[in-house]
């Protein structure tokens, strides 16, 4: 796409805060930050509060702090659309004083009369224009009235959409909106249009349920001889199954995916592959997203959430994660699991233990219960399918494990496996009827890092001591 670089980029993403940021305006809010950071633009934030009776302070916390989990961050401080009602109201005047608007003085009886005649002839219900030529005199002096765009009644308007490609509507399918409502009080088709003009935004990028609201609005911003944005129009998501995601697929806000122990920037890379793509590349840094993203690559499909894939995905970025950050992210969950502080030296054992840790978990949570066995205080409690494999063969097993393990000098992951290769052999049994018990005594679960991982970074006191208070 060529921009003229003396009109800077300027996008914005404007959430209603009724709730929480869910998954799909995650990634508007994405691809709006991208858009600008690849053009060196400036991405703005706009809080759309104008449902005083929905909007929340809560919702505004937490769509912020999502954004910010996110690692998203805006070129200006958010702009509070509830403030700018004032604004709002004086360009619906400029376009009642221009003649592009008029005052409306229905009932709402007699707008519902309307619908009902339209309904029974089956006609599509809109505003039939009534007051259109009418002269304001012919209402009463106090009469309460709304004011409503004069829009076009023949021919078409066509938008070039950057993802859509062109998309016409007749006209005569746009009715005269209402700007101002009887009670002073803007429309949402207003303020919107109004904040984007003011706030410099140049493109438009939103999900495609908003196409529709891009034809009344041009007709708005053409009354106004406002300069017209560049529309992106994006699919929305949908769930596995093909239908629109909703609460049946499961968790819808990123502070949701934040409290499964998702990786911010697992998060950000598969929301950024869910419907954006760059050749086959899978995983893709934030600096690469910024430096190859574009609405070319943005696909007129719907796409759908994988939860699955998302998992596997932040497993990989797990993986790939340097142990002191994932020392810094797993920290204050293995403190609530225990209940108590890690101390220097826990957190040590932590960094120490994470290459071995990190390579079995896909997410966060996973990570934490993971390494509880480091921390654990003896005599080690045993989860049921641990207990069911404690008995007296395996007690007598253990014995002997304990007793070759005390000569050890070097303790070192090939000495132990050593070692324990060569009691396995001499009782004729294979390494996992050895490695089993030992696992159960030592960790307390039935499911760990490698045994000899194990036994190295608990050390051979702890190690020998965890053994002992189970064969007696």
């Amino acid at each position: 796409m060529n921009l003229n670089q003396s009109n800077p980029v300027v996008t914005r993403f404007a959430p209603s805060p009724t709730g929480f940021l869910h998954i799909g305006g995650a990634r508007t809010a994405m691809f709006n930050w991208l858009f600008a950071r690849h053009h060196g633009g400036k991405a703005l934030l706009r809080i759309e509060d104008t449902d005083a009776a929905r909007s929340t302070q809560e919702a505004i916390d937490a769509i912020l702090e999502g954004l910010e989990w996110l690692g998203l961050d805006w070129d200006d401080e958010p702009v509070f659309q509830s403030e700018r009602a004032a604004r709002h109201a004086e360009v619906a005047y400029e376009l009642l004083a221009s003649g592009n608007a008029y005052k409306c003085f229905a009932t709402s009886e007699e707008l519902a009369e309307m619908r009902e005649k339209q309904k029974a002839e089956k006609k599509p219900m809109r505003y039939d224009g009534r007051w259109r030529d009418r002269d304001p005199s012919e209402a009463s002096a106090d009469a309460p009235y709304v004011i409503r765009l004069k829009t076009e009644q023949s021919g078409k308007v066509t938008i070039s959409d950057a993802v859509q490609g062109e998309v016409s509507v007749q006209n005569s399918e746009i009715d005269d909106f209402i700007l101002l409502r009887s009670d002073g009080t803007p429309t949402y088709m207003l303020a919107v249009v109004v904040d984007d003009h003011d706030m410099g935004v140049t493109h438009l990028i939103r999900g495609d349920d908003h196409l529709n609201n891009a034809f009344r609005q041009l007709a708005m911003i053409r009354a106004m001889g406002w300069k017209e944005p560049v529309y992106g129009h994006i699919p929305l998501i949908h769930g596995n199954d093909g239908a629109k995601l909703s609460k049946r697929h499961g968790a819808l806000g990123v502070e949701a995916y934040r409290d499964m122990g998702i990786m911010p920037d697992a998060m950000f890379n598969y929301l950024l592959r869910l419907g954006w793509g760059h050749g086959d590349d899978e995983i893709i840094s934030r600096a690469q997203a910024i430096e190859w993203f574009g609405l070319d690559g943005v696909g007129k499909s719907p796409s759908r959430f994988d939860a699955k894939k998302l998992q596997n995905l932040n497993g990989q970025y797990i993986r790939d994660a340097d142990d002191s950050a994932l020392v810094a992210l797993t920290t204050l969950g293995i403190e609530e699991l225990l209940d108590r502080k890690l101390d220097h030296s826990d957190t040590e054992l932590l960094a120490k233990a994470m290459p071995v840790l990190k390579n079995r978990a896909k997410n966060l949570i996973e990570l934490s219960e993971n390494s509880l066995f480091l921390f654990k205080k003896r005599p080690l409690g045993l989860d049921e399918q641990a207990k069911s494999l404690l008995d007296n063969d395996a007690r007598t097993l253990l014995k002997s494990i304990h007793d070759a393990l005390m000569d050890l000098e070097d303790w070192t992951l090939e000495a132990t496996e050593e070692k324990t290769k060569a009691i396995a052999e001499s009782a004729e049994l294979g390494l996992g009827k050895l490695a089993q018990p030992m696992r159960a005594v030592l960790t307390g679960s039935t499911s760990s890092p490698g045994i000899f991982d194990v036994l190295v970074l608990l050390g051979k006191e702890e190690s020998l001591a965890r053994i002992a208070d189970h064969i007696k």
